[in-house]
């Protein structure tokens, strides 16, 4: 069994990081911790994408933090909870998944969480999936769960409460969400549950059927959101999420687009640079020492370099520098093979597949997103999304600010 690290002072910077509460208290937890007892937590992910994204990656990183002390830690994929859909701070009920979608979307998650925790060595992560007990249970067992819970407590919640203002439906599945989360609490015997904070019913939920069940305290952690200055979260609905699996170019150039209002905090939750730094990154954008440019890249390169390497993270800053900030073309663009001299633009970007569907060439062209260069000539932007354009040998095509192909015969 690895040994349990009960440095004061990492303790303390492990549970005060990023965090927002620890119920039932910060001085339980940090007392268990000092005690040397070896605990066991988890997070759970729902694969409702292909990917792991940015959010994700902050409560992977706590999970790595304690496993660097020497705790248990499970990295457990939803694929039971995900077919239900979480309904918290949704408007309407998500679209259920089937079990076949859920699992394609989490085939690639080992590998990246694996850039913040380590699944093999003395200590490893274990990976669990919460369809190994859930599948198990018949209606017989979900009553007696159910039980556990009264319907004053879920028709509460914020968003519900606003589906009944607005006449909205509330399904009965979803009330069964929380339940379900809640008993991989009981199933796994866990000290502790980590999440964000918009998380903290689900989990509050976990630690009193696990108290009903095996009269056993859980420890409930909550972590700040990645937010701005005016609160706004970065996230998938707000359309500013970063995936995982982008490619190093692509994750530097996304996080150099973020708002300068959510640097400090992202600092904070995204890298493990040291708080006396960030508190001094803190102070000289607050007195206008420091361009804000500057620590931007400064955090897309740490990102970057979390999750692709030290080496990719040098080349995507590289990349940026002279593709952006000084508008030159990239070296070793992607090269496409035009069959014809003219093409309708609409088809030209799905069949070179810098777009995945005409509707979103579309979007794109509306928002003049999209550029074409004749060779040695300036880039036009194009907002007709009838247009045809001509595909010369040499011809460049631009998507956004990162993405270029040229155009060989």
């Amino acid at each position: 069994m690895p040994k349990v690290i009960t440095d004061k002072k990492r303790i303390a910077e492990l549970l005060t990081r990023g965090v927002e509460k620890i119920y039932p208290g910060y001085q339980e937890l940090e007392k268990k911790m000092l005690s040397g007892e070896r605990l066991r937590l988890y997070c759970g992910y729902d694969p409702t994408a292909p990917a792991l994204h940015i959010g994700n990656a902050i409560s992977i990183n706590k999970l790595g933090q304690f496993q660097a002390l020497g705790h248990e830690v499970i990295f457990l994929i939803g694929d039971f909870t995900g077919l239900i859909g979480d309904p918290t701070d949704k408007k309407a009920a998500r679209k259920q998944m089937t079990r076949e979608e859920v699992l394609a979307n989490a085939r690639d998650y080992q590998k990246q969480a694996s850039a913040y925790l380590r699944f093999d060595g003395d200590n490893p992560a274990k990976i669990m999936y919460n369809s190994a007990w859930n599948d198990k249970l018949n209606f017989k067992d979900l009553i007696g769960l159910a039980s556990n819970f009264t319907v004053q407590k879920m028709i509460q919640r914020d968003m519900f409460q606003e589906r009944l203002k607005e006449e909205k439906p509330i399904y009965l599945h979803e009330f069964l969400y929380p339940l379900t989360q809640a008993y991989d609490s009981v199933v796994m015997d866990v000290d502790l549950e980590i999440g964000g904070n918009d998380q903290m019913f689900n989990m509050m939920c976990g630690r009193d059927l696990l108290k009903s069940i095996k009269s056993k305290e859980k420890f409930v952690l909550t972590l700040k959101l990645l937010a701005d200055e005016s609160g706004k979260k970065m996230g998938k609905t707000e359309g500013n999420v970063v995936f995982l699996d982008k490619e190093p170019e692509e994750m530097y150039g996304q996080i150099m687009a973020w708002p300068d209002g959510v640097l400090i905090p992202a600092f904070e939750l995204c890298t493990n640079i040291p708080l006396s730094e960030v508190a001094e990154m803190s102070i000289a954008l607050k007195e206008e020492k420091i361009n804000p440019r500057d620590l931007k890249m400064k955090l897309a390169w740490e990102v970057t370099n979390m999750n692709h390497g030290e080496k990719k993270a040098d080349k995507a800053q590289e990349y940026f520098i002279k593709t952006i900030q000084q508008k030159e073309l990239p070296v070793d663009m992607p090269t496409w093979a035009a069959l014809q001299d003219k093409y309708k633009l609409l088809d030209l970007l799905v069949v070179t597949k810098l777009v995945s569907s005409k509707s979103e060439a579309r979007r794109l062209i509306e928002q003049g997103a999209i550029k074409v260069q004749e060779k040695g000539g300036k880039f036009m932007v194009i907002k007709d999304a009838t247009a045809e354009v001509s595909v010369k040998s040499g011809a460049v095509i631009q998507r956004g600010k990162l993405h270029f192909l040229q155009v060989t015969r």
